[in-house]
């Protein structure tokens, strides 16, 4: 479980706030999307996490433990961490990459191939014909999947995403949106989710936390959203899409 009490995270003394009274909490095995635009607060919730950003007050715990209190190298390699650039090494094979954290770990070279092809086969990148191949060999769809199996690859309990699909078109985003949820159901972990798109959201989302100038505006399922808006911004941005899903429905 990641709880945020009274969180906030200001960069100028508290005359403004990036982040501002933030009480939310993300339980065990769900998939919890971050919505809002740039901006909004809602990528410096997720950094707050593994404290690639430190909060300036409140508190944040993760199992009832205060993030503060965490060694801080043993705290981000036991949490997943996918982001749009995806990172890869580009003088590391495939197999490499994703056993990049066990490696930092001291895992066994032979336990860390073993978990590399496993993961390889998992995300649909076999280990016989990617293992060994360099990022630059494959498409960006295909290098933002080993990102996430790097991120999988230490079996951490949670994985932060922040606008993973963010950079890819339409087609290769929806393949992947699927592909994750498919995963999802198979590992079992916690998902905290940044995007700024409703429809990803919508799709993957167990319940979305709307972001709006640095404040948390709502939080819940996507059906508890849209029938009971918390306010006229939140209103707005779900009236929007649902227009468009009904004027789609009447080309056909």
């Amino acid at each position: 479980m990641i709880e945020f009490r009274n969180v906030a995270k200001t960069y100028d003394g508290g005359k403004t706030y990036s982040v501002k009274d933030l009480n939310l909490t993300i339980e065990d095995d769900e998939f919890l999307v971050l919505l809002g635009s740039s901006g909004s607060g809602k990528s410096t919730t997720l950094k707050m996490i593994n404290r690639l950003i430190e909060p300036s007050e409140g508190s944040l715990l993760l199992d009832g433990k205060s993030i503060t209190d965490l060694d801080l190298v043993q705290l981000r390699r036991s949490i997943g961490y996918v982001f749009q650039g995806i990172g890869l090494f580009p003088h590391m094979t495939i197999a490499e990459n994703v056993a990049m954290v066990p490696r930092l770990l001291g895992w066994p070279l032979k336990k860390r191939v073993d978990r590399a092809k496993e993961l390889l086969e998992l995300i649909g990148l076999p280990y016989e014909k990617f293992g060994e191949r360099l990022p630059e060999q494959l498409s960006g769809g295909q290098q933002q999947r080993v990102g996430v199996a790097r991120a999988l690859a230490a079996d951490a309990k949670y994985l932060l995403m922040d606008e993973p699909f963010g950079a890819l078109d339409a087609v290769t985003r929806d393949r992947l949106q699927q592909e994750l949820l498919s995963i999802r159901r198979k590992v079992g972990k916690t998902f905290v989710f940044v995007t700024h798109d409703l429809f990803e959201a919508l799709t993957l989302g167990d319940r979305i936390a709307i972001f709006h100038e640095g404040v948390m505006a709502q939080v819940g399922t996507g059906k508890e959203v849209m029938a009971n808006p918390a306010s006229d911004f939140v209103r707005e941005l779900f009236a929007r899409p649902a227009q468009q899903l009904k004027d789609f429905r009447g080309m056909l």
